[in-house]
């Protein structure tokens, strides 16, 4: 795959997301999931981003980092449905694109169990902003099921092109800088 296809690929995928992703989500129910981490320029990066680091971390941690992402995320949206408040959900959204953009930047490399708290961390409150977005009576665990999917194919997405990419590592570590100063301008616009 050619450097310009990857960029184009990357281009078509962030210009959908520039639009605000915490708006509502009209029925609540599977294809609501599947394009609510698809909608919103915060949720995008990080996926993206978890999915970039996770192939730079190599090894294992190229499945367990997504593979946590995931399941937090689920967590999170489960607190979120049943209502449950934490705190500071889109500061630490916010934060999560600027840490995670600045780890692809410096291309990171920790422990596999660190790198998993980190994502799982940040993958909770992904998750609570999504679940406590779901209209009353709608298919929750539909809605849910559809938002995990999505975030996979992202992770998915993500470590492709971060594989892709590793021969160019100048040009993996300046889309981790573009996705950081991202990150920097939703974290100061709070």
């Amino acid at each position: 795959m050619k450097i310009r296809h990857i960029v184009a690929a990357i281009g078509l995928i962030v210009l959908p997301g520039i639009a605000a992703a915490h708006t509502g989500h009209g029925s609540g129910g599977f294809s609501a999931g599947v394009f609510h981490p698809l909608g919103g320029a915060d949720h995008l990066l990080a996926m993206l981003s978890v999915g970039l680091w996770a192939a730079l971390q190599g090894g294992s941690a190229g499945w367990k980092v997504p593979t946590a992402f995931v399941a937090m995320l689920i967590t999170g949206a489960v607190l979120g449905l049943a209502g449950v408040h934490l705190p500071l959900v889109e500061a630490l959204i916010a934060a999560s694109v600027l840490v995670l953009g600045l780890a692809v930047m410096l291309a990171a490399r920790v422990p596999a169990a660190a790198g998993i708290a980190l994502v799982g961390l940040f993958a909770l409150f992904h998750g609570h902003a999504h679940g406590a977005e779901v209209p009353a009576g709608a298919a929750s665990y539909l809605y849910v099921l559809g938002m995990a999917m999505a975030s996979a194919a992202l992770h998915l997405a993500g470590f492709g092109i971060g594989r892709a990419l590793q021969r160019h590592a100048w040009l993996l570590r300046s889309g981790g800088a573009l996705v950081a100063g991202a990150g920097a301008w939703l974290v100061v616009s709070l």
